[in-house]
């Protein structure tokens, strides 16, 4: 009798399921796809080369880089010189032209008077006649040649020709500039934009019309909005990065030319819960998770449905709702109700 009690037990203990440990994450569901963030800078989108219009060398720089101009403002000055004596040989030249215009014109009216009297032939009157319009046409080009002279005795002076931010300092006093080399760059701050650079396989995927979130990199918590103004058409040869610009809609001050941002879109999508492919078990064609119960020592299959597979990660788009802990690791061995022994943290 002993025997056979003992021999009755062998086949319970044998047919109770082992306890197997399991990893298990909780399951989040995703209702929100996030394009970016992309790093970028505040720049302006309208800036000018400013320069002389004439050569010369420079004498003072009044701005230097981050200076705010106004209109009219001196920003750097020549050496006025060369100019000055361009325009007093302007104005000698000129009192020489007016007295030999006054001359040929008192010969020509001599001339006509003698003519009329017959005391002249008709050629000697033709050549004052000549002489007097010759000499009033280099009259005039001595006057071209005056305010030619004055014109460029200003241009000694430069001046901002609009309220600006200086971005760019490309001279030093003492440096000799030829006519139109840059002396610095003033950005307009009225109107800034956000360039960033984007992974030329990612520029197909960004939505073009959308409005994208722009944020101080310094204060997150400080935001602008920002609407897609230009996409470059062609990479960068070494990054592989496509340009992007983007209107800044009313942004505060603190968007200053030359801050750091970043820049990304937030969209409303189907809700799904990302997982690793080895939680989902297929067999008959059909897609399930293990589900630990409540009290964390056992599991449960339910089916799902499986949206996007990408690489060793998984969508369940249904069958999972929010706080669900479903087993990631060992899922494969598992049977209904089987006693489990889980992590003590989510994975």
């Amino acid at each position: 009798m002993a025997g056979l009690a003992v021999s009755g037990c062998k086949p319970t203990e044998a047919e109770k399921p082992p306890v197997r440990p399991v990893l298990y994450t909780v399951a989040k569901p995703v209702r929100t796809v996030v394009f970016g963030p992309f790093a970028g800078f505040v720049e302006p989108r309208y800036q000018s080369e400013i320069g002389f219009q004439i050569p010369g060398r420079v004498i003072a720089r009044e701005v230097t880089v981050g200076d705010v101009v106004k209109k009219g403002q001196l920003i750097a000055a020549l050496d006025p010189v060369v100019t000055r004596f361009a325009l007093s040989r302007a104005e000698a030249e000129l009192a020489d032209a007016r007295a030999q215009a006054e001359n040929a014109s008192a010969t020509e009216i001599r001339r006509r008077r003698l003519l009329s009297g017959g005391n002249v032939t008709q050629a000697q009157f033709d050549s004052a006649v000549a002489g007097r319009d010759t000499a009033q046409a280099r009259l005039l080009q001595a006057e071209a040649s005056l305010q030619k002279a004055r014109d460029q005795m200003g241009y000694t002076e430069l001046h901002a020709d609009f309220d600006g931010v200086v971005t760019v300092r490309s001279a030093e006093i003492g440096q000799v500039l030829s006519a139109g080399q840059a002396v610095v760059t003033l950005a307009r701050p009225e109107e800034r934009e956000a360039v960033v650079d984007i992974p030329e396989d990612l520029v197909g995927a960004m939505p073009r019309d959308e409005l994208f979130k722009v944020a101080l990199q310094s204060a997150p918590e400080i935001t602008a909005t920002g609407r897609i103004r230009e996409i470059a058409p062609f990479a960068d040869q070494v990054t592989r990065t496509r340009r992007i610009r983007m209107r800044l809609i009313d942004p505060s001050e603190a968007f200053r030319l030359g801050t750091t941002i970043t820049v990304a879109l937030s969209r409303p999508t189907v809700p799904y819960v990302p997982l690793p492919a080895t939680a989902v078990v297929e067999a008959d064609g059909r897609a399930s998770v293990w589900l630990v119960s409540g009290t964390g020592d056992s599991v449960a299959r339910r089916a799902v449905t499986v949206g996007q597979r990408q690489g060793d990660r998984v969508t369940v788009t249904v069958g999972l709702a929010a706080g669900d802990r479903v087993v990631v690791a060992g899922a494969a061995s598992l049977e209904e109700g089987q006693a489990v022994r889980i992590s003590d943290t989510p994975q």
